[in-house]
């Protein structure tokens, strides 16, 4: 039986279809060591990051967090298993993050532990074949950075070098790309119309609870913010970016660093000044900072229309994630050229998925997306690797474990991991390199 799901799914897969070019046989291929992977962040996977800012924020009256992470998925003691999956899907990369708050608990306190515990997850990926891609700083940082103002505070650039520079003397070695931050832009999009004002008044009274909970005046996280801050952090983590490659390159110059954007498909439709406009305020300034990258990374999930009047309604013809976002396959292939026209460096798909209890809609995206991806390759525009967002089903920040984001089903009694088909398309399209 065909359903209005599977009836509108098919429609956006022929509007796809039909606005990429036409190949012949064998022309879609990926180019030669092109990085097929999966995504993880530390603080979604891991579980018990208790010195984290987020952990307090998910306990603190009143909160945003719809539950806390807790467990999370056991990745912490489970990461060789996930690899073990990454490796036997056929791919050959895996993208994750360290923890700030485990490996600086205190200002100035580096765990020789934990720096350990992520060299031997590195070292993992080797010894599978698998690249691993490293991210500093995946939207959490230590309770006491964010009980000193966070990214609002002036001094938070060379904290974060620091760090960056003291992981890098311990891990630098045997990452193949690393990447600073993690979508430090993302506020200035869900600034333009992502979170309802509600939302953001939870946000701040949440923020206002971890203040009184630690005793100090300002206590500023990296993705749960004030929306008056978010202008000042910017500015913040623009130099933090900077003094974070700095700190990396100094250790190993030749390492590749980059950073990860948030990047939406915006479409003008009529009148672009809203469209302009949102591009300038949300990517502008950090697409100036990533022409001194080695790389720019990519997270694209959506597109948005605008009009003179400002973003339009999703159309009725569109099929939606279960985070209600349009589910639109060309969005990807559009952000990574708009992304390189913009930066002029490579560009790798740092992630890239959607949030579906029913992974059929995620089977049938990832070619549909992968070949407006291998368009945009055919037409020069230069992308190392694709890392769907996400291997495991996980945490998702202030949504809790409702989103289902992964290749991988888990359960969170047992640890089970359980591929879902949707991973098995993805794996063949990796081992082929090719649609």
């Amino acid at each position: 039986m065909i359903d209005r799901r599977n009836l509108l799914y098919s429609g956006a897969i022929a509007s796809a279809a039909l606005a990429a070019p036409a190949f012949a046989a064998g022309e879609r291929r990926f180019p030669k060591g092109f990085l097929w992977g999966a995504a993880t962040a530390g603080h979604q996977v891991e579980g018990n990051n208790t010195a984290s800012d987020l952990w307090l924020l998910e306990h603190v009256k009143p909160t945003v967090f719809a539950e806390p992470s807790g467990d999370a998925v056991n990745s912490f003691a489970l990461w060789p298993q996930d690899m073990d999956i990454v490796k036997r899907l056929g791919l050959n990369s895996y993208r994750f993050s360290i923890e700030w708050a485990r490996i600086e608990p205190e200002p100035g306190q580096f765990s020789i532990a934990m720096l350990d515990h992520y060299k031997a997850m590195i070292e993992g990926c080797r010894a599978r074949g698998l690249t691993p891609i490293v991210t500093f700083s995946h939207f959490t940082t230590p309770r006491w950075f964010s009980a000193m103002g966070g990214w609002t505070n002036p001094q938070s650039p060379t904290l974060f070098a620091r760090y960056c520079k003291r992981a890098a003397q311990h891990l630098a070695a045997g990452i193949g790309y690393a990447v600073t931050l993690n979508e430090p832009q993302l506020l200035h999009i869900l600034k333009w119309g992502g979170l309802p004002p509600q939302v953001w008044d939870i946000q701040k009274a949440t923020l206002a609870a971890a203040s009184k909970a630690m005793g100090v005046p300002k206590f500023a996280s990296g993705n749960v913010a004030d929306i008056a801050d978010i202008a000042v952090m910017d500015r913040n983590l623009l130099a933090a970016h900077r003094a974070g490659r700095a700190a990396i390159k100094e250790v190993r110059p030749d390492l590749p660093v980059g950073v990860s954007l948030a990047v939406e498909d915006d479409q003008a439709v009529g009148s672009s000044v809203k469209r302009d406009a949102k591009r300038a305020d949300a990517y502008a300034p950090w697409l100036s900072a990533a022409k001194g990258d080695d790389f720019v990374g990519v997270q694209n999930y959506t597109r948005v229309r605008f009009d003179a009047n400002g973003a339009l309604p999703i159309p009725s013809t569109s099929l939606q994630s279960d985070l209600h976002q349009e589910i639109y396959p060309a969005s990807l292939g559009n952000a990574v050229r708009y992304v390189h026209a913009e930066a002029g460096v490579p560009v790798m798909v740092t992630e890239h998925g959607v949030g579906t209890a029913d992974d059929r809609v995620r089977a049938n995206l990832i070619p549909a997306a992968l070949a407006g991806l291998q368009a945009a390759i055919a037409d020069g525009v230069p992308v190392i690797g694709y890392m769907h967002w996400s291997l495991l089903d996980n945490y998702e920040w202030i949504f809790g474990y409702k989103p289902k984001f992964g290749l991988v089903e888990v359960d969170r009694t047992t640890f089970r991991r359980t591929p879902k088909p949707s991973a098995s398309v993805l794996g063949g399209i990796a081992r082929a390199n090719s649609l």
